[in-house]
Parts: structure tokens; sequence; C-alpha cells
């Protein structure tokens, strides 16, 4: 049975205030904020939201560049991390909310760069979420996603994997239905770019919060795609460790005059 989002939302907060610390320190979280910046195009002119913002590590690198930078969470604990992240480094033109992306706190064409990093597989309507972006997004501004994305034939294993590693994993799309979404969002102008995430299986499981049982379960899969490769994420054993790469796609797209609202 797939839960309603209020039972969704239970998860994900069970999960992320378990996270909220061990999500910062996996360098794969800090890597490649720079080209979101760069692709966003942010200036000093733009007002930006960050969606389902963490522990605020994309959003405080925002904010070096923007006018002003708010970031909305679900999980308290890592709206509490994110603003000690801000006291940290000394950012002074931030704002947190603790809000459901599905029903965005703000009115509509309040800011001129939304983003959203590693989140939409966590929604269980990603579609609903990005119209909301859009929403509150001003015309002529820009609405960036980062997630991962999985060809269409690995995506029902990799769903499967990622739901034993992070009980609060809904489903990745598929390339060809994050191009449909986007297709029937209104949004203009899509750019399509992308990088890689390096992962160690066992520091991955150690930031992660499985049932009990399932790492052991998850070790299997993961030796098994070795020679299997059904996960689409290039499994594969370095200095007797295993390894994995998640591909992220990068969707840049400009809100058309009408759209969103």
């Amino acid at each position: 049975m797939t839960p309603s989002e209020s039972e969704h939302n239970i998860r994900i907060r069970e999960q992320f205030t378990k996270q909220a610390i061990p999500f910062t320190l996996l360098k794969g979280h800090l890597d490649s904020v720079d080209l979101l910046i760069t692709l966003s195009k942010v200036d000093s002119n733009d007002t930006v939201l960050d969606v389902a913002c963490g522990p605020g590590i994309v959003a405080c690198e925002f904010a070096k560049k923007a006018k002003k930078v708010t970031g909305i969470d679900l999980t308290e604990k890592m709206i509490e991390e994110a603003q000690l992240r801000q006291r940290s480094e000394s950012l002074f033109n931030m704002d947190w909310q603790v809000g459901t992306a599905t029903k965005l706190p703000f009115e509509n064409d309040t800011f001129s760069v939304v983003i959203s990093r590693y989140t939409f597989h966590h929604f269980t309507s990603p579609s609903s979420v990005l119209s909301e972006m859009i929403r509150v997004c001003k015309p002529n501004g820009r609405v960036l996603i980062a997630d991962p994305v999985l060809p269409a034939q690995c995506v029902d294993a990799y769903n499967e994997m990622e739901r034993l590693r992070d009980p609060s994993h809904t489903q990745a799309l598929s390339d060809e239905e994050f191009d449909s979404m986007l297709a029937s969002s209104g949004l203009v102008d899509i750019q399509r770019s992308g990088y890689e995430v390096e992962m160690e299986l066992e520091r991955q499981l150690a930031a992660s919060f499985p049932n009990p049982g399932d790492d052991e379960k998850l070790r299997d899969i993961f030796r098994a795609d070795l020679t299997g490769d059904q996960l689409g994420i290039k499994t594969r054993l370095l200095d007797g460790e295993i390894h994995f790469t998640y591909p992220i796609s990068i969707y840049v797209g400009i809100k058309g005059l009408g759209a969103g609202v």
C-alpha cells in the first residue's frame, strides 16, 4: 500500500532527524555546488528559495552570491543544522522555515531563483512540488532541480535498493519520466546538465539508517551488482571496498509569463 503524504512525512522526519549530522559529513554532499550556482546564473540581485534545504549546504553557498536566500525543510533538526552552518560562516542574508514542499508558504512570484537538490526522489508527488516551485518563482526567474536520474531499465532495481537503504526514499525517476514532467510544467528554455557523485558503500551505510537487518541485504545487492550491473550506478571494487556512483542530472528552466499561477 502506498503511504499517504502525512505518513510519508513522518518517515522523512524520522530518517532525516537521524541523518542531519551524518549527511553533512559525506564528501559527495559537499561537491558540485559551484556547478549549481553557475547554471542558476544567480547574482547579487537574486532572491533564492532552497526547497527541502536539509542542513543548508547549498543554501549557504548560494547566500555568498545572492541578495537573500530562504531555506525550507520538513525536518526541524535539519533547519537547526542549517542555522548552525549559517552562523559559522557569518552569513546574514538568510532565513529558514520548517514546512512542506507540496504547499510552500509563500506568495506567487516571490523568488527569482528556486532550487532543490537531492530531494525529488523523496516526494510522493514530484510534479506537485515542481508546480509549487514554479508558482513561487517570479516570471522570467529560474527553477533548478538536481537529483539522481536513472536509465529506465535500471529504475526498479535502483529504487528497491534505495528504499532498503533509506526508508524515506519513494522513487528516483527515469530520464524519460523527468523529461516528461518538465515538458508539461510550463517551464521554457529547459537545459540539462549533470555530474557524478562517488560513494563508498560502508561510508554511505554508516550515514544511513536502514531498518534492522537491511544493511546486510544491501551488501548482498551490491555484491551481486558487481557482475550484474542492474542498478545503473557503476558498482565496482576498489582496494577491496565496494564503490558506486550516483548519476545526478541538473535541470534548469525559465518561468514563462503566466506559468505557475
